[in-house]
């Protein structure tokens, strides 16, 4: 096969019925099509008896043309942020829920593997939040989010928390909630959604602040340019001590008077789909708009 992908990496993290049979037949087509091929070394257990080429996870996307991954969206997620650092596209297999990012069912494997190996396939950019932990002045934690980044309560989780957001240096309000979901439009359709947040198209260059039970009825989700500079101030007299995270990643904790700084990174995701792709189609499929109630 003619295909400017020669060297291909398989990342399957999630247990899910099937993901074994899907990630050894993968191998089997790469290997018959004279890919270079390499496994994660976490994945390349799954199928013990296969004679691959593994590799670290931190070295995922180097010197690799193409990333594919077998699972839901959290596996594809977890895939991201190594692909980014190499600037090296990914391409998903559903074997999860939903899969927003996933979207090859594995019934349509090997003939749309093929199809986009053969170049026939769409490309998008899904950027990243850059969120850093400032505490007396420094920077103490930093993370990377495709999703969204949560501030979230403390160990005790029915305290409201109290902060302050503010806007490329405005103040924007003081809130009392359950915490604070900034989304990127890749985590549109994830936590933020469920929360009551707005879904947005992923070409757009925006990210949305939704609250989290807010004590005011009056909050709502704001939209704003993914430019701007978020930062979240936790108040001086917060007894809790509440917690961020990148993507449902290990929380930090933030003490009071902390600040949280969230930023688009320089990082983006080269996200594959197959050719007809069509994002209202998926979420009409999804989500399952339009279907008759019983």
């Amino acid at each position: 096969m003619n295909s400017q992908f020669k060297r291909i990496a398989l990342i399957a993290r999630q247990n899910r019925p099937g993901l074994v049979e899907t990630l050894q037949s993968l191998v089997d087509l790469l290997r018959q099509e004279d890919f270079e091929l390499v496994v994660e070394e976490h994945s390349a257990q799954l199928i013990p008896n296969s004679d691959v080429q593994t590799i670290d996870y931190e070295q995922l996307g180097a010197e690799q043309d193409l990333i594919i991954v077998i699972g839901g969206d959290g596996s594809l997620l977890n895939a991201a942020k190594a692909a980014a650092k190499y600037n090296t596209p990914v391409l998903g297999i559903n074997r999860g829920t939903l899969g927003f990012l996933t979207d090859i069912n594995p019934s349509d494997v090997p003939s749309k593997i093929i199809d986009v190996l053969e170049g026939n396939y769409t490309e998008e950019e899904r950027f990243f939040l850059h969120m850093r932990v400032h505490e007396g002045g420094e920077t103490v934690a930093e993370g990377l989010a495709l999703n969204e980044v949560v501030l979230l309560p403390g160990e005790a989780a029915a305290q409201m928390i109290q902060f302050d957001i503010r806007v490329n240096h405005e103040f924007v309000c003081h809130q009392r909630s359950d915490g604070l979901i900034v989304a990127t439009p890749t985590g549109s359709t994830a936590y933020a959604l469920s929360a009551g947040g707005p879904i947005i198209k992923p070409d757009l260059n925006a990210i949305v602040m939704v609250p989290m039970f807010p004590h005011t009825l009056s909050m709502r989700p704001i939209l704003i340019n993914a430019d701007n500079r978020v930062k979240i101030t936790i108040d001086n007299e917060q007894e809790a001590k509440p917690r961020v995270s990148c993507d449902g990643n290990a929380p930090i904790s933030i003490p009071p008077g902390g600040h949280i700084h969230i930023d688009k990174s320089d990082l983006s995701l080269r996200l594959l789909h197959p050719a007809g792709y069509n994002y209202f189609q998926t979420l009409r499929g999804k989500l399952r708009w339009g279907e008759k109630l019983c």
